[in-house]
């Protein structure tokens, strides 16, 4: 879609106003909105100026003014605002050299795609992310000097099953692990998740299948068709919007957080990924589970940084809840092609075409941008030094022999480990200027402020375990 045409779609949709999107350095998504008689041919090529140093991570207050230019290519109309609203995703432009900033992550991404090019190994890599998530009825969060709880409940969740209710308790819910996934009344998310996925088709994803998950209390996961990497980035950030609103306007709460139940199954993000050069699937071949030498290579380069990586893939101090054995985690670095316990998995593929690794260990808590770019920087390396991942695993990881366990390396088990990896294991990274020093400094700096405030505050299992000593 050219400028022009964006500009026709104001009009045949008496668009009132123009919704400019653009994501911070943690992955949250943020917005400004601007009349459409502002929006003309020229408005493409001067963009919008804004604050950057009101954003986490960005700027100071001495250089601040900083530019949102919108990419047409996204337009799409905002099925969520009363007034009819047209969205478009930007990227963040240093003023001063009209280059992208190098802490934005779009233009990060974009860095990311055109050092792929460069290297000649392929022209383009897919990413296709499972993203998953829970739909809970009351969320109640508290935190202070004396005191801190919490409380998710939903209808569905395995502890109502004693509760009683005015219009009577139904029992039809799943148990916990119970949700992998049986016909409604037990899944009663059906519908809303069917809306879910009508939003995404009608903000231009492609819709392939939704589906309860195995945790009770209302797990669920919607997938869309893969993308190149930017892309795909842009469509994690759309998914996200789109499945937060459509629960909001059921009147309930939609969570990507990867534990937020105790003693249940977490939320992950699967990554399937796979590399392209003139139209052919360099990952296809005559190795492993199908594969081909480069694909063993970039499964290695995953395998080797991994723990760097991890910073990007699970940036939340809860995303380590989840990377726990025995409840379906992969927490192992090894790949298999049957065997879901290994962190990089080679699905079944009829037409090799379609040939692709998965990558278990990512949630949605963390950038798309950065996780996609990082995963595929460690690949590239992999391939570029023949980084062999040794031989699969095709055994049960969760239920090897002590010595047989400790010769297999793990994904890290905090966010402040992961960090820290991150910090000592990063020219990887900044091959080819995709990602910089200024860049990865500040975001460790931004996520041990997280790392800090977990920290210093007191659980109430600690209480628990410590009050009586």
């Amino acid at each position: 879609m050219t400028p022009a045409d964006v500009l026709k779609l104001i009009t045949e949709k008496d668009a009132k106003f123009v919704d400019l999107r653009f994501t911070d350095t943690i992955g949250k998504e943020q917005h400004v909105t601007v009349p459409t008689r502002l929006v003309d041919e020229g408005f493409f090529k001067d963009g919008k100026m804004f604050d950057g140093s009101s954003i986490a991570g960005w700027k100071g207050i001495n250089e601040s003014d900083m530019i949102l230019m919108p990419d047409p290519a996204t337009a799409v109309i905002d099925p969520f605002y009363e007034e009819t609203t047209l969205n478009l995703r930007c990227d963040v432009i240093e003023p001063m050299t009209m280059q992208g900033y190098g802490r934005d992550p779009r233009s990060l991404a974009k860095r990311a795609e055109a050092h792929l090019k460069a290297s000649g190994i392929a022209d383009s890599a897919l990413f296709g992310p499972e993203n998953e998530f829970f739909i809970f009825d009351n969320v109640t969060v508290s935190s202070g000097i004396n005191g801190c709880a919490y409380e998710v409940d939903a209808y569905e969740g395995a502890w109502n099953s004693g509760k009683t209710y005015e219009d009577g308790n139904r029992a039809h819910r799943p148990g916990i692990k119970g949700g992998y996934f049986p016909v409604p009344p037990v899944d009663s998310q059906q519908d809303i998740r069917t809306a879910m996925s009508m939003a995404c088709e009608e903000m231009g994803l492609k819709f392939e299948v939704h589906h309860h998950e195995v945790a009770t209390a209302g797990q669920g996961e919607i997938n869309v068709a893969a993308n190149t990497l930017t892309k795909k980035a842009d469509e994690v950030q759309i998914l996200k919007y789109a499945l937060q609103n459509v629960a909001h306007g059921y009147g309930k709460t939609l969570t990507f957080m990867p534990k937020p139940l105790v003693g249940d199954n977490g939320s992950g993000m699967h990554v399937h990924q796979s590399l392209q050069k003139d139209g052919k699937a360099l990952f296809a071949g005559d190795k492993y589970g199908g594969l081909s030498d480069i694909a063993l290579y970039y499964i290695g380069g995953i395998i080797k940084h991994a723990r760097a990586i991890n910073a990007f893939t699970n940036a939340s101090t809860n995303s380590y809840k989840r990377l726990v054995p025995g409840f379906e985690a992969p927490v192992k670095l090894a790949y298999s092609a049957r065997n879901r316990s290994a962190s990089i998995r080679i699905p079944w593929i009829a037409n090799p075409k379609g040939r692709r690794i998965e990558v278990r260990f990512p949630d949605a808590t963390g950038n798309p941008y950065f996780m996609f770019a990082s995963m595929l920087l460690a690949g590239l390396d992999g391939i570029q030094n023949k980084i062999h991942p040794g031989d699969p695993a095709d055994k049960d990881l969760y239920d090897l022999e002590p010595e047989e366990d400790k010769k297999i390396p793990t994904v890290c088990h905090s966010l402040d480990m992961a960090l820290d990896y991150l910090d000592k294991d990063r020219g990887f990274l900044k091959a080819g200027g995709v990602f910089t020093d200024d860049l990865i400094d500040a975001y460790i700096e931004l996520k041990m402020k997280e790392v800090t405030r977990l920290r210093m505050t007191t659980h109430p299992i600690e209480i628990e375990m410590y009050y009586s000593l």
